[in-house]
């Protein structure tokens, strides 16, 4: 692997093409596994160029397959794509390429708003890539899959992974379920772009009114194969409003109707970016690199396997096996119809409980109204005082209560007899009160404990879940031409950039 610094890069771009005259040079810091060298060059004229170097002989055949696509498309697309001006050729082989720098803004998927502009133009810029015939990428030379030959090539990638044992063998088995599914895999292959991210969709400049997309870059990547490679970075980084704004337009915008599994095929890619970017760590040999990749698949597992049962803890019972329905009836008499207390086998615990007292004490000539809540009528005899309830607690009762009365009835002894007749009526009466209200508070206590036990037996609520996993961030594919955070300046002019850098230069 042949690496490159800026100041070489600026020569190659002055022998790529005529009359160029480096005046700064603006070199891209890329990641170590990154295919290219990649740098900014402005000449005198204040024309600002693009220089890549390939670092390996595939990457070499990449950048020549995306130069032959770009001078197609050029022909063939609304929005401005980057044109080739030139070659240089490299001492190990392989030649840098030089092309036009296109101004505009880069876009950062997650800002994307809902109902914007920008989300609606990102869905017809993918949607007028896939309505492309399949033959200007013949003509190109790039590759070239239909769905069976893709769905194996997928296949194969995850065979390899799995042979490193760093994959979780939770995602193995998700991936090949999806994978194994052929009716998911009955897609149309449409021309893709292949890298779509935050360093390659491009926004109109900063003009006072809402940014749209302009164009795309860094098409090394393009080929012939599923649409769902470009919407999973979608799926993984726009909010799901934002992501159904860009769907909408891509599917009024495709020339065919997108079929029904576009966006699990879309999510299912997003996930295996991480198994791709671990594949490419251990062809670099950085075993670093790729450890990290394996941490956050085991990340990805448990994250998914956490989702996964919060879905099913959501799906409801089936109808017919409701343990508290099952079990109310036990809380009330056997012995007593359900009609003669006014209720119904699914009323609730604590209301056919209340109805059962009311039936109790019946035998004490207290009259129910048929629908609806007991209510005390009339009190004929003493002796339905002594008359035990169901529970046996009303007599112990009514008992203290006639001694209360006797107790009463020695303090008035030279009352006359009439009005200790009156007095034992009275007493009749409070005692009969007193052991129907104590009979009714007794039976009301229990439904309401039966009431709060069946919740629980339902399993309605459940233990607290464990701590929420913290979601795995799927790498992001690539460093594009303008992704100027990370840019470190060779030259200290200022000219005025075009750009709206992600972040302030150092």
């Amino acid at each position: 692997m042949t690496s490159r610094g800026p100041l070489t890069l600026a020569a190659l771009a002055s022998a790529a093409v005529p009359g160029l005259d480096p005046d700064s040079v603006e070199g891209v810091v890329t990641p170590a596994v990154s295919p290219f060298d990649v740098a900014f060059v402005q000449d005198h004229e204040h024309r600002r160029w693009v220089v890549r170097s390939p670092r390996t002989p595939a990457a070499s055949a990449q950048l020549e397959q995306s130069a032959a696509l770009l001078a197609l498309l050029a022909r063939r697309l609304t929005m401005p794509v980057p044109a080739v001006r030139g070659w240089a050729a490299l001492p190990e082989g392989g030649r840098a390429c030089v092309t036009s720098y296109l101004t505009g803004r880069l876009v950062d998927l997650e800002s994307i708003a809902p109902g914007s502009r920008l989300a609606a133009g990102l869905g017809r810029a993918l949607a007028q890539l896939h309505n492309l015939d399949t033959r200007v990428y013949e003509e190109a030379g790039v590759p070239v899959y239909d769905a069976a030959s893709y769905r194996t090539r997928r296949l194969a990638e995850l065979d390899r992974a799995a042979a490193t044992g760093r994959v979780p063998t939770g995602l193995l088995a998700r991936w090949e379920g999806i994978l194994d599914d052929a009716s998911l895999w009955g897609f149309a292959a449409t021309p893709t772009h292949g890298a779509i991210g935050p360093g390659t969709v491009l926004a109109t400049p900063d003009d006072g009114e809402e940014p749209d997309v302009k164009g795309l870059l860094g098409w090394e990547s393009a080929q012939v194969a599923d649409p769902a490679d470009d919407l999973a970075p979608l799926v993984g980084e726009l909010h799901p409003e934002a992501l159904d704004t860009v769907l909408e337009a891509y599917a009024h915008a495709r020339v065919e109707r997108p079929d029904q599994h576009l966006q699990r095929r879309a999510r299912l890619v997003h996930e295996m970016q991480l198994v791709r970017s671990m594949m490419v760590a251990v062809a670099a040999g950085d075993d670093t690199g790729a450890e990290q990749r394996a941490a956050e698949l085991r990340r990805l597992d448990k994250q998914l396997a956490a989702e996964e049962a919060a879905e099913q803890s959501r799906l409801p019972e089936p109808k017919g096996e409701d343990p508290a329905a099952d079990e109310a009836p036990d809380e009330t008499s056997d012995d007593a119809p359900d009609a003669k207390a006014g209720t119904t086998t699914t009323q609730p615990v604590a209301t056919a409980a209340a109805a059962q007292a009311a039936e109790s004490d019946e035998d004490q000539a207290v009259e129910v109204e048929p629908t609806g809540p007991a209510q005390p009528v009339k009190v004929e005899a003493p002796d339905a005082v002594d008359e035990p309830s169901d529970d046996g607690e009303a007599p112990e009762a009514a008992a203290d209560a006639e001694d209360d009365a006797t107790d009463a009835n020695l303090d008035t002894e030279a009352t006359t007899d009439a009005d200790a007749d009156t007095g034992q009526d009275a007493g009749e009466t409070t005692d009969a009160d007193t052991g129907q209200d104590a009979g009714e508070a007794t039976d009301a206590g229990e439904a309401t404990d039966a009431a709060a036990e069946a919740p629980a037996e339902a399993g309605a609520p459940t233990e607290a879940g464990e701590p929420e996993e913290v979601p795995v961030a799927v790498p992001r594919q690539g460093h594009g031409d303008h992704e100027t955070a990370e840019i470190v300046p060779i030259n200290d002019e200022d000219d005025g950039d075009d750009i709206i850098p992600v972040l302030p230069r150092r």
